[in-house]
């Protein structure tokens, strides 16, 4: 097990403990942040030359499952936040020297939603939008936000998205934009941008992250690492977050249940049909982020030998992946129905764990129908539907 991994699990009673505080202020609490940060986490997929780990994607989930079956948002904030030094590593070289060049912990939030129009001008980009779910943005000093370039008439010219990479002196945090009821502590708040000048180096287009032309081009490619997918990666990053909860809400429900008595006197650990309701639902969830991990295993196992991840498995790894999560909130669901009312009072953990996962469930990411379709298009002609990227 990579230390930083055992490390964080060590931290699991700490970061428990701040759990509640980061729902309070609607983002992690500063001390969260920065054992976050001291661990590395957010560092695990960033290259070496910029002073980060360059460790396997395999490791980095683990790690993500650590911290996110005690914290939820702590976990989902790593994963997202964390995804994204992968992206940077596939940058302009100039980029890269602008966000780690002076701070090799420097995080970047997101999202990748095309909300932005993109006008072209001289040396790039004059760029504007608004957009939603910006996890952990209160503690990033640069931002991935995705756009549309627009012709003379302010229409999209038909050339796709692309993610424009801007520094925090560029946007604004929209305060009280994150009034939600389930991962209220990953601070997912609105970003707004209103005619930003974006440099084109500061373009990234998805296919070539695709591809593998981005690789290329920033001399990562002979690294297996960056020959992982990067849509892959980011709807990984997402599955997993979610797993996390789906595992420390039934830890929630162990521990509560252990010393539960019902209104009927009964003690719950006792009760047969409750201790089969718990069998087949840990079962579930044990194997759904053993499936998870299995998958990251696959197609970590592919780029080390350097070759091309075809269509085909990287479809099949993202219906996998969205049945593991829909198989895991199922379960998690069964144990609820068994756990009676009182855990929905505000100062039960298992209902925050609960609301957390639905809301994390509801990811794009995480919607399985989608994703299947994508398959079985893959399965059928060996391509992927228009507009879907893996």
């Amino acid at each position: 097990m990579s230390t930083i991994v055992e490390h964080l699990e060590e931290l699991g009673d700490v970061f428990a403990e701040q759990a509640a505080e980061a729902d309070e202020l609607g983002r992690l609490p500063d001390e969260t942040a920065k054992l976050l940060r001291s661990a590395g986490v957010v560092r695990m997929l960033q290259p070496r030359d910029f002073g980060g780990l360059e460790t396997s994607p395999v490791d980095f989930f683990k790690a993500v499952l650590a911290i996110g079956r005690r914290s939820p948002s702590a976990g989902w904030v790593a994963s997202v936040v964390g995804i994204h030094p992968f992206e940077f590593a596939q940058a302009d070289r100039r980029v890269q020297e602008e966000v780690w060049g002076t701070d090799p912990d420097t995080w970047t939030a997101s999202p990748y939603a095309p909300m932005g129009r993109a006008t072209p001008v001289e040396g790039g980009y004059r760029f504007s939008g608004r957009w939603s779910f910006s996890s952990g943005t209160d503690h990033c000093d640069w931002i991935i936000l995705g756009g549309l370039t627009v012709g003379e008439d302010g229409k999209p010219d038909g050339t796709g998205e692309k993610h424009f990479i801007l520094p925090r002196s560029d946007y604004e945090i929209i305060a009280g934009s994150w009034q939600v009821v389930g991962l209220k502590g990953t601070g997912s708040k609105d970003i707004v941008i209103s005619g930003a000048f974006v440099p084109s180096y500061r373009v990234i287009d998805p296919d070539d992250l695709e591809s593998r032309r981005a690789a290329t081009a920033a001399g990562r490619v002979g690294t297996a690492l960056y020959r992982m997918p990067f849509h892959v990666m980011f709807g990984s990053a997402i599955a997993c977050g979610t797993l996390a909860i789906a595992e420390g809400l039934l830890r929630e429900f162990t521990e509560y249940t252990r010393s539960r008595v019902t209104a009927r006197g009964m003690v719950a650990a006792a009760d047969p049909h409750t201790l089969g309701v718990l069998g087949a639902a840990s079962a579930d969830i044990a194997s759904s982020t053993r499936d998870f991990l299995a998958s990251i295993e696959r197609l970590w196992e592919i780029a080390q030998r350097g070759d091309m991840i075809p269509v085909l498995v990287r479809a099949e790894v993202r219906r996998d992946q969205v049945n593991a999560v829909r198989r895991a909130i199922d379960a998690a669901d069964r144990v609820m129905n068994l756990a009676g009312g009182s855990v929905m009072r505000l100062d039960n953990p298992l209902q925050k764990f609960w609301r957390d996962l639905h809301i994390a469930g509801g990811h794009a990411a995480n919607v399985a129908d989608k994703t299947f379709q994508v398959y079985g298009t893959a399965l059928f002609t060996g391509e992927l539907p228009k507009g879907a990227r893996l």
